[in-house]
């Protein structure tokens, strides 16, 4: 494990994804560490809808080989985490958030009347419009990225899996038979054994546009020097 500490500057420019790792097991409270501040991560409404299913055993990492189509991931890495997106769970009782935002001063008993119901009509009218499953996946995939970056900054390599049957990951996390839940991510957790170089990324003005889709970052000195002698 490394000794000093990255920035998330640093964690973000240096962090690679890695598909072949060492068998050393990652210590508990490294392990501990990751999850505790996965699940800081911000979720829409604050309903924290998602949960992080630890597999270490071999038997679950054989599974979630076979539910990857034969990934090496999954059996190489000491820890795979299955992130499940808990699209109905904002019908859930939510009085311990709320308990623990008023213990915290963040929310007081006006604004929690408030924040719940308006919280309670947003996710009806998700529902409406089936977006439902479509949001708790996005808060799910929020928390995997708060992972991975304090993954690389303890030394770890992660490997985020896109590529996996949904049925055969619920089956092998004993999740088969639940309708309301969704797979969002797998993510693989370890040490490297093998050294990834980055390739690259576009230039912004490729991909960052300010006002409309489009209007190229670079556009933006030459527009605002144009409005400026005008």
């Amino acid at each position: 494990m490394t000794n000093h500490t990255l920035s998330v500057a640093d964690a973000i420019r240096t962090r690679r994804t890695v598909r072949h790792y060492r068998p050393d097991p990652i210590p508990d409270d490294a392990l501990a560490t990751l999850l505790e501040l996965a699940v800081q991560a911000p979720s829409s409404w604050n309903l924290q809808d998602r949960s992080i299913v630890v597999v270490t055993d071999d038997e679950g990492r054989d599974g979630l080989t076979w539910a990857t189509g034969g990934q090496p991931q999954p059996r190489e890495a000491p820890v795979v985490l299955v992130f499940v997106a808990e699209p109905q769970s904002w019908r859930d009782d939510h009085s311990d958030v709320y308990d623990r935002a008023r213990r915290n001063g963040a929310w007081d008993d006006e604004f929690i009347a408030l924040f719940s119901a308006a919280s309670t009509a947003f996710q009806e009218d998700l529902d409406r419009r089936g977006l439902l499953r479509e949001y708790a996946v996005k808060d799910a995939v929020i928390a995997a990225s708060f992972l991975m970056l304090a993954a690389t900054e303890l030394g770890l390599a992660t490997s985020p899996m896109n590529g996996w049957d949904e049925a055969k990951v619920k089956k092998v996390i004993g999740i088969g038979d639940r309708d309301d839940l969704a797979i969002a991510l797998l993510m693989s957790v370890g040490y490297p054994a093998e050294e990834r170089r980055h390739p690259g990324r576009r230039a912004m003005e490729r991909n960052v546009f300010y006002g409309q889709h489009g209007a190229f970052c670079g556009q933006r000195g030459a527009k605002e020097s144009a409005a400026r002698r005008e």
